[in-house]
């Protein structure tokens, strides 16, 4: 049997880079364990892999590509979550000290853990704004602490400041400990009243990771997700945010999780690589993040 031809982002028309050179380094953690709606999160990685192969190279006024896009081997996500989060962060280890930017292709957004537990390992300061519908700040969710309900909660309880975007579908729980904690958030409804501007808090650190679930859109513009939800954000007021993120802060990664393909529904695979591939057109216009990274 012929082994099949790892796929790498942006397919055929762009050569994948050496690591070594890479700005961006592609890394698909196919995890599906605690979804508790909807399936197919482990097919995500390979659908957006797939789809990035239609992208065009421009995209945002500028082309990555340029600054070079590594593709990772799958992370094997056999296991218990302990140990699949530790292979995730060995290779976002790796990737940081290339150095390159770590950008994650969930899966499940427990993924997130295990690049956050790398990024710590290296800085100092940072924070995680989160697109979400979503709080995922349960405590435990059906038995466990590593539900993709919870990736938030284990975030902050690192001390790790966070911001909510998008945010429309939580508990009492999650709604008492947001505001126990005073966790900063612009939920969906609100993005839609007053218009899609982000204001970060004063004293929210200068480095950011970014983790976007995709459920976060509204489920009109991407249906193709375990739990999706009404009401949340379209194209370009997730476009808009991202931009603002990238212009006031220097973006240590990213990831985008919880794409559940749909067979011929190519529109949300095809959505969710556009998205991967503007949030690295955004980030490398950014002259903050250009001084950062270098040129």
């Amino acid at each position: 049997m012929k082994t099949p031809t790892p796929l790498h982002f942006h397919g055929d028309d762009v050569p994948p880079a050496n690591p070594a050179s890479a700005l961006f380094h592609v890394i698909p953690v196919p995890m599906e364990q605690s979804v508790s709606y909807g399936r197919g999160t482990a097919a995500g990685p390979d659908a957006i892999l797939a789809a990035s192969g239609q992208l065009e190279t421009l995209a945002c006024g500028v082309v990555p590509t340029d600054r070079g896009i590594y593709t990772a081997p799958a992370i094997d996500c056999t296991g218990a979550p302990e140990a699949i989060l530790k292979r995730v962060k060995e290779q976002v280890s790796t990737t940081i000290a290339t150095p390159a930017i770590p950008v994650v292709l969930g899966g499940e957004h427990t993924v997130t853990c295990g690049a956050i537990d790398a990024l710590e390992k290296h800085y100092t300061d940072f924070g995680v704004i989160q697109f979400d519908a979503h709080a995922d700040l349960r405590a435990s969710y059906e038995g466990s602490g590593y539900s993709h309900a919870c990736v938030m909660r284990r975030i902050h309880e690192k001390n790790i400041p966070i911001f909510q975007l998008g945010t429309r579908s939580y508990c009492i729980e999650e709604d008492n400990y947001r505001k126990l904690h005073k966790i900063a958030y612009l939920d969906g409804e609100t993005i839609w009243r007053q218009g899609p501007t982000l204001t970060l808090p004063e004293d929210f650190p200068e480095k950011v990771y970014v983790t976007f679930d995709l459920d976060g859109l509204d489920s009109s513009v991407l249906p193709a997700t375990g739990t999706p939800v009404p009401g949340g954000l379209n194209w370009y007021q997730a476009m808009w945010l991202i931009e603002q993120i990238m212009e006031s802060r220097v973006c240590i990664g990213f990831d985008v999780v919880e794409l559940a393909p749909i067979e011929e529904l190519h529109a949300s695979s095809f959505l969710a690589a556009q998205l991967t591939y503007n949030m690295m057109a955004y980030l490398t216009k950014s002259q903050r993040n250009r001084n950062f990274w270098g040129e």
